[in-house]
């Protein structure tokens, strides 16, 4: 994944010095005359656990819109991890969600200085927490607070085309 920001010192230090990044090494940009590219890595590594961060000062602000990233989604494994890092957010002064709670996971929100927007959400209960894993994918599966808007929320979607070739 990669994030382009007007300041990359700001993202790195909260990839690094709050999320547990490390920086893994850098690369030319493509655009003459702009920054290396800064390549972070979490865990074991490799192309999946990877940030790369582009600083791109020449560029207007990001508006939200058509094509646009929302935000970054981090993983962890349960609501006690999430607990830990809504503690070390609120450590680190970043305003936050606080705890969500959103059926099939919960998250927490908070925005980094270049005003990118990370989730970290928790692994379960899981999409199939109210599905038969037999009939998965069958009909919509909707949390309960959206189960009012229903028949609002069905008459919007489309088929998808399943047939391949």
């Amino acid at each position: 994944m990669k994030l382009t920001v007007r300041y990359a010192e700001a993202t790195a230090d909260v990839l690094t010095d709050v999320l547990g990044f490390r920086k893994k090494g850098q690369y030319p940009s493509a655009v003459a005359g702009q920054p290396d590219i800064l390549v972070f890595e979490t865990g074991e590594g490799g192309t999946g656990a990877e940030i790369h961060v582009e600083e791109r000062a020449d560029l207007p602000p990001e508006r939200p819109g058509r094509g646009s990233v929302h935000h970054v989604a981090l993983r962890v494994d349960n609501e006690e991890q999430l607990r830990e890092w809504i503690e070390r957010i609120n450590e680190a002064a970043f305003p936050n969600s606080g705890l969500i709670d959103r059926f099939y996971f919960r998250s927490l929100y908070f925005r980094e200085p270049n005003g990118i927007l990370f989730e970290i959400a928790t692994d379960g209960p899981g999409f199939d927490a109210d599905e038969d894993i037999h009939h998965l994918g069958e009909s919509l599966a909707l949390p309960p607070f959206l189960e009012s808007r229903r028949e609002q929320i069905e008459a919007k979607l489309k088929p998808l085309d399943t047939k391949l070739g």
